[in-house]
């Protein structure tokens, strides 16, 4: 909400983003963030989780969740954003002298198919915070601003203008499947961290060919696709290489996996990302789900094979000291909160209302 500009919108537009943002302050999750000083610290970390899995957007954490997208070189260029300094992020202040890089890789200038022509080519008309023939591009976070015909990242300045990366203007629609189990010894009995005495739990990851990161399988929703069927269908490409196998192979695989991916699950997290593609006009929104194999006797029987995207892919121990991509170490500690798993040797202090 803080990063909306309510002058700069029309009518209902305008007085929708005020209620957002009173709503923001009047909630719990603002007086808990109001409790703590800013960020980084256990403490802060802890009290912040507290309100998911909704999006959690407020001026609190559009600084803590706004570092990744201001990076240089941007991802896959050398291309350096301009620095846009801490208080300089959020678009309510002004700044006249700001000049971002304008910069959309070569590869969305191209053409294809999962990308948006030009702001001006002729005939595109994009039907922005609305649903656009197949397209979604309303944002999980609300309204956005469009500012000169251009989406405006809700989250604030990053430096660069344009598409980078991605391939939609504005919101532009992943899906995370956070598959996990308990680590067990040879009996088969769960494995507690020595110091906790918490249970640990583990998690599928992928490291990514791009920048050598490990991360959350996962990857951008198809036009008219249901996020269900794209979290399963990234799991397979990237987890268990499903592209290359055999259509008797890639049946085995499906009956194998219907059980996991049709039980309950829990959504950890939707909204905005702290990506290092994002930009000023373009922006990563998710949706992750946690699927939880409580025995183990579902994916102990799945053979993990890296592909599509991916360079590995392992289990991996959940703990604090994980360095995840973009914002995936934050959606893997709520995953512990909700099994009360090991997370962290120091918890710090609690969140109190």
């Amino acid at each position: 909400a803080a990063a909306l500009r309510p002058a700069a919108m029309p009518g209902c537009a305008r007085a929708l983003a005020v209620f957002s943002f009173a709503f923001a302050l009047s909630s719990q999750a603002a007086r808990c963030v109001l409790q703590r000083r800013p960020p980084l610290s256990n403490s802060s970390a802890n009290c912040w989780s507290h309100f998911h899995p909704v999006n959690m957007f407020n001026s609190y954490n559009a600084k803590f969740h706004h570092s990744k997208a201001r990076t240089s070189p941007y991802p896959g260029s050398r291309v350096e954003r301009s620095q846009v300094p801490e208080d300089k992020v959020g678009w309510m202040i002004e700044w006249k002298d700001y000049n971002p890089v304008e910069y959309t890789a070569m590869s969305v200038l191209a053409g294809p198919s999962w990308a948006d022509p030009q702001i001006n080519d002729k005939g595109f008309s994009p039907k922005f915070n609305e649903r656009d023939g197949e397209v979604e591009r309303k944002s999980l976070n609300g309204l956005y601003v469009v500012e000169n015909g251009r989406p405006r990242n809700p989250a604030g300045r990053t430096g660069l203008t344009g598409r980078g990366l991605l391939g939609r203007w504005g919101p532009n629609h992943a899906a995370d499947p956070v598959v996990t189990r308990w680590k067990r010894d040879r009996s088969g009995n769960k494995i507690a961290h020595p110091i906790t005495g918490k249970n640990i739990l583990q998690f599928i990851a992928i490291k990514r060919r791009d920048c050598g990161e490990w991360a959350i399988p996962g990857g951008m929703v198809d036009p008219g696709e249901k996020i269900s069927a794209t979290l399963k269908r990234e799991f397979e490409e990237e987890a268990l290489n499903a592209l290359q196998k055999s259509p008797v192979e890639k049946a085995e695989l499906e009956k194998q996996l219907h059980k996991l991916f049709s039980q309950e699950h829990f959504v950890v997290y939707r909204g905005y990302v702290d990506d290092p593609r994002n930009t000023d006009n373009a922006w990563i929104e998710t949706e992750a789900v946690n699927y939880h194999d409580e025995t183990g006797e579902t994916m102990d029987n799945l053979p993990l094979e890296a592909g599509d995207d991916a360079g590995a892919v392992k289990w991996v121990d959940i703990s604090e000291k994980l360095q995840l991509y973009a914002s995936h170490s934050y959606f893997i500690k709520l995953v512990t909160e909700k099994w009360r798993a090991h997370w962290s040797e120091d918890p710090g202090p609690e969140c109190h209302e």
